[in-house]
Formats: C-alpha cells, sequence, structure tokens
C-alpha cells in the first residue's frame, strides 16, 4: 500500500518504475496505455520510415527506376490484401478473445494452429503462382512502364513476393498478443522492418542497386512482423502444432468472417495501387506520390493507426459483454478526439507542406523541383486526414461487432464507384487530381462507415460532439490561413536555412493560432485529451480490461 503522498511526483523513483513497466513485454495495458505505447512506436518507425524514404531519395532520386521498386510492392500487397492477411489480427482477436474470456485456452491455441497452417499452405500456393504470372500481372498494370522499368519491377516483385507469407503469419501471432493486451512486441516490428530495409540499401546497393532495398524488405518481414511476435507469443506459452483440421468451428468462424475481406475491395488500401496505375505513365510521378502518400501516412499512423489498433480489442470485450450504450459511448468518444487532433494537424500540415516536403526529401538526386511537385500531392492529401483517421475507428467498430460484410460490401461499391472519379480529375487535373479523388474516396468511405453504424442502431451519429468538433474545424481554418500567409514572408526557393526558417514561422504561428482559438471558442478538447476518464460504468471496466483510461491496466 503507498503512504499517503507517496505519488509518482513526490517520489520520482516510483515515477520512473511505473513507465519502465510501461515498456516491459509482459505488462498487461489499459486502452490508453496501449494507444500511447503505439503512438510512440509508430512515430518511432515513422521516424525510421523517414530515413528510409530520405536515403531512397538521396540514393536514386525520382525517375524510372524508383518508379519501378514502389510499383514491385503492388502484386506483393494485392496477394496479402486477398487472404486477408492485412486484416488477419483484426478478424482473429474477436474469436481468440472470447475464447479468453471464457477459459477456453485449448480452444484458442487449436484455432490458432488451424488458420496458421491451412492459410500458410494456402498463401504459398499464391506466392508460387505469383512468381510464375509477374510478367503477364505487370505488363498490364503498369503499360507506361519502358521495357527495362517492366523487367527490373518483375525483378523486384519477385523478391518481395514471399514477404507475404512473414506478414502474414506474423499477423495473426499479433493477434495472440493484442488479446492478452501485450503490445510491445506487435508495436515495434514495424520499425525493424524499416531498418532492415535501409541496411539493405546502404550494405548491398554498391553492387546490386535498387534491388538491394527489396532485399532488405524481405529479410525485414521476417525478422520484424514475423519473428519478434513469434518470441513474444513463445513468452506466453503459446503453442503452434501443425493441423489442417479445416472442420475446427473457430477456423470456419474465422473463415466466415474473412472472407467479406478477401472478396472486398477497401479504398483504404486499393487508393495506392490505383495511384500507381494512372501515374504509371509519367516518369517520376509514382515515386513523387509515394513521398508524398508515405509522409502523409505519418499522421495517419499517430493518431488514426494506432487509436484503432489499441482500441479494437477493448471494442470487442464491450460489444462481447453487450454493454451497448458504452460501446456506442466509447466509439463515438474516440472519433471525436481523433478527428479533432486531425483538423488541427491538417491545418498545420498543408501551411507547411512545401518546407517540410523539402526538408524531409531534398538531397542527392531528389531536386528542389520535385520538393515543390511532392509538395504539392501532400497539401492535397493532407485535407483527408480527419477522415483517414475516423475510418480506422469506424472499421474497427464493425469488427469489434463479429460484421465484416457490411463494411466490405459498402467499401467495395465505393471503390468501384470511385474509379471514374479517380480517371477523370487525373485527365482533367494530371497528377493533382488524383491526390483530390484520393481525398473524395476516403471521405465517401468514412461517411458510409458512418451512416451504416448509425442505422444499425450500433454508434449513433447524432451522438459525437458535433460541437465541439466545430470548434476545433473553425480553429483549424483560422490556425492554417494565418500560418501559411506568414510563412510567405520566406521565400522557399531551395536553401535549407530558408526552409527551417519558413518552418518556425508555421510552427510558432500555428501553435498561437491553435492555443488562441481553442481559448476563444471555450474548446473542451485540450482537457478531453489528457483527461483520465472516469469509470462511470463499473461492468465496462471489468468487461474491457478497464477502460478508466490510466496508464496502469
Amino acid at each position: 500500500m503507498d503512504r499517503p503522498g507517496d505519488s509518482a511526483e513526490t517520489n520520482p523513483s516510483r515515477g520512473y518504475a511505473r513507465w519502465l513497466r510501461f515498456f516491459r513485454p509482459s505488462h498487461q495495458h489499459s486502452a490508453l496505455s496501449a494507444t500511447l505505447l503505439l503512438m510512440t512506436a509508430l512515430m518511432l518507425s515513422r521516424v525510421i520510415g523517414y530515413v528510409r524514404e530520405a536515403y531512397i531519395a538521396w540514393a536514386f532520386g525520382a525517375g524510372p527506376q524508383t518508379d519501378a521498386y514502389v510499383a514491385g510492392f503492388t502484386i506483393p500487397d494485392w496477394l496479402n490484401y486477398l487472404v486477408a492477411g492485412g486484416t488477419a489480427s483484426i478478424t482473429f482477436i474477436s474469436i481468440y478473445t472470447r475464447f479468453l474470456a471464457e477459459k477456453k485456452e485449448d480452444e484458442a491455441q487449436e484455432a490458432f494452429s488451424v488458420i496458421i497452417t491451412v492459410m500458410t499452405a494456402v498463401l504459398g500456393i499464391g506466392v508460387l503462382l505469383a512468381e510464375i504470372f509477374t510478367p503477364q500481372i505487370e505488363r498490364h498494370l503498369f503499360s507506361g512502364f519502358t521495357p527495362e522499368q517492366l523487367e527490373l519491377c518483375v525483378h523486384l516483385t519477385r523478391i518481395l513476393l514471399p514477404a507475404q507469407i512473414f506478414f502474414y503469419v506474423g499477423g495473426v501471432v499479433s493477434a495472440v498478443l493484442l488479446s492478452h493486451r501485450l503490445f510491445l512486441f506487435p508495436a515495434f516490428g514495424p520499425l525493424l522492418y524499416n531498418v532492415a530495409i535501409i541496411l539493405g540499401g546502404v550494405v548491398a546497393s554498391g553492387r546490386i542497386g535498387i534491388s538491394s532495398l527489396a532485399y532488405g524488405a524481405l529479410i525485414g518481414s521476417f525478422v520484424g512482423p514475423f519473428l519478434v511476435n513469434a518470441i513474444g507469443t513463445a513468452r506466453i506459452g503459446t503453442g503452434y502444432s501443425i493441423s489442417f483440421d479445416v472442420r475446427n468451428p473457430a477456423f470456419r468462424e474465422w473463415v466466415k468472417l474473412s472472407i467479406p475481406l478477401m472478396l472486398g475491395v477497401s479504398l483504404v488500401t486499393a487508393d495506392d495501387w490505383i495511384l500507381r496505375y494512372f501515374a504509371s505513365g509519367s516518369a517520376g510521378d509514382i515515386t513523387r506520390l509515394n513521398y508524398a502518400k508515405r509522409l502523409f501516412a505519418v499522421p495517419i499512423a499517430v493518431l488514426g493507426q494506432a487509436a484503432g489498433q489499441a482500441s479494437l480489442p477493448f471494442f470487442a470485450r464491450l460489444f462481447g459483454a453487450r454493454q451497448m450504450r458504452e460501446f456506442a459511448e466509447t466509439v463515438n468518444g474516440s472519433v471525436y478526439r481523433i478527428t479533432a487532433a486531425s483538423l488541427l494537424a491538417t491545418s498545420f500540415m498543408m501551411a507547411a507542406s512545401l518546407p517540410l516536403i523539402d526538408l524531409v526529401y531534398r538531397r542527392g538526386h531528389f531536386l528542389f523541383t520535385d520538393s515543390q511537385t511532392t509538395a504539392i500531392y501532400f497539401f492535397w492529401f493532407s485535407l483527408s486526414l480527419a477522415f483517414w483517421s475516423a475510418q480506422s475507428l469506424y472499421s474497427r467498430a464493425f469488427y469489434a461487432a463479429g460484421n465484416t460484410l457490411t463494411p466490405m460490401i459498402a467499401s467495395s461499391l465505393i471503390t468501384a464507384a470511385s474509379l471514374p472519379m479517380y480517371a477523370a480529375l487525373y485527365h482533367s487535373l494530371s497528377t493533382v487530381g488524383l491526390a483530390i479523388a484520393s481525398d473524395l474516396g476516403i471521405a465517401a468511405n468514412t461517411l458510409a462507415l458512418a451512416v451504416l453504424l448509425h442505422w444499425r442502431k450500433l454508434v449513433p451519429f447524432e451522438q459525437l460532439q458535433w460541437g465541439e468538433l466545430g470548434k476545433a474545424g473553425i480553429t483549424a481554418t483560422v490556425s492554417g490561413i494565418l500560418s501559411y500567409e506568414v510563412a510567405r514572408v520566406v521565400m522557399v526557393s531551395g536553401s535549407r536555412i530558408a526552409d527551417v526558417k519558413a518552418l518556425g514561422l508555421v510552427t510558432i504561428t500555428w501553435a498561437a493560432a491553435v492555443a488562441a482559438g481553442l481559448w476563444i471558442t471555450r474548446s473542451q478538447l485540450p482537457g478531453d485529451l489528457r483527461r483520465r476518464k472516469p469509470t462511470a460504468y463499473p461492468r465496462v471496466a471489468e468487461a474491457s480490461g478497464e477502460l478508466s483510461g490510466g496508464i496502469e491496466p
């Protein structure tokens, strides 16, 4: 028992010990501590990702071979998506979590073994077929490539394809850890993946050129997503045995949940494929779009992805306990906070787009003219940050409810309907039109999920804190305009000093304007983001593994 006054503030050593426990592999996290951990890990991963992209830009620039490298991920990504590899952990978490709650550890491990064995065999066959037919597929996908580009793209794709097996198995293994509320190993897998790509380029680019990046990605997929998570599950005693028992009830339930994800095509994933397809006709455009999208992915990961990944186990526990009011309030509260924060971040990103892109990417073969073009794409991508972040939570609300069919039908219809829009905007506005089409498509996708959750009476639309979102939107708009106008005092023209000055002016102006705007509008957002939510519903805390928001579980 703690002595009176023996808090983290009065006893620093106790506070340090508390934070050290936060990074302990066996530490079982609350919703807030899991989100903070994932945000920290994703920020580190994105920093390493930036180093990766900056190295690629420096070493290879933005041209035909980098276009081929980026395009080389298309078939592997598509194969991974086809077998629900990207969402394997999402569908498995709800099943595995239920088994744990019912004290059915043996059934949970049987399901784990069957799913890994059967789907690894299926994915292995898919990889083999893709290896054989890669030239024919990519000749159709990237008709604008020169013969040399196409040959390089085929070579890189064949190196990258086996990595999908490690990604898939690693996804299922990480679901076991997340179900136990163990987030450390899954959080740091992507970081090791990015480090391996950089090391591959540094060590071998002089001998085998850009192929070194692909080999680095292959090694990284084994070390990061797979090996680290496998070590984590071994530490908690999770066993694996080869099993092709396709009659296993849990396996059949998993297939039922996963089939919609295998057959459907969500714009969240397809957007990159569509951008590459249309931009393949102009040398360097795929690469510049990719750099803009990768930098844009940093706030998406920190705000939307971290919150969504951390929230899913807790959403699933709430829904499994049939605490529907609390489930709706939890989802709406998460969406409000993440969306409001995203709106404010968007205003900064748009105002700082050119100096930010120039500082991040311009070096070596990546010129200032490339920075200017990439910054335009980044400016337009930034508009949709709130939608990207919100859809991550809305989709997981559906998955927690055991419903993968409804969101995937809606997402597939929206993706199909968006294709003519991508084509029309590309032909009328060139590559900038693709970024605008991406914004419109993800906005439609997010709104559709929100409306469907409301229609099914799972998450009432009207209970979202619209007034607070309006305050954040007004503050973001004024802050962005002021920051942009102030930054124009410095002419960004290829000088690092000018970049730093412009970025500094934007940051100071934006921060001051946001603080003033939130104060003038009397916004509750600052308090909502830092407040430790009291446990208003005791049964919810018990069902969800303590949703009170504290660092301690």
